[in-house]
């Protein structure tokens, strides 16, 4: 009798995309090493995690980067360079799961210093990052991010 319930459980589990926490830790480590990348204007966590592929597209406010490369040199790596400083914190991660595919939802706050003009800027959004697992590590597919200027003190909700 237990084994038939574990058995059917097993089932369930497997039917349903139900992964471990390990998976949900990776995912949620892989998001934490991206955060810091973003952070440092360092491509190496984006080309250790990201799936590069034809017409890959990550998208963010508006504006996208057509592929891996694109998104790493004129965007993560030219913001190290334009920016006094970036602070990025990406947090009350959710992940799903379907099979071999992922997808997962962070809050994100975003805050930093125009190093040309002096200009602060503090946004809050969302980041959605989609996944495929590659054999046995997750991998980036796409992401999307939507930020708005930080509501002050003094703004109205």
């Amino acid at each position: 009798m237990i084994r038939s319930i574990l058995f059917a459980l097993v089932i369930i589990l497997v039917l349903t995309g139900a992964k471990a926490p390990d998976d949900v830790n990776a995912i949620k480590a892989i998001i934490a090493d991206i955060e810091s990348g973003w952070e440092l204007g360092d491509g190496t966590p984006f080309k250790k995690h990201f799936l590069d592929f034809d017409g890959a597209r990550y998208v963010e406010s508006g504006g996208q980067n057509v592929g891996l490369s694109d998104l790493i040199q004129r965007h993560v790596e030219r913001e190290k360079d334009s920016l006094e400083f970036l602070q990025l914190d990406f947090s009350n991660v959710v992940v799903h799961f379907e099979g071999n595919f992922a997808w997962a939802i962070a809050d994100t706050v975003i805050k930093g210093k125009i190093r040309a003009t002096g200009k602060e800027f503090d946004k809050k959004g969302y980041e959605t990052f989609l996944f495929r697992k590659v054999g046995k590590a997750w991998k980036v597919v796409h992401t999307h991010s939507s930020s708005r200027d930080a509501k002050t003190k003094t703004q109205s909700k």
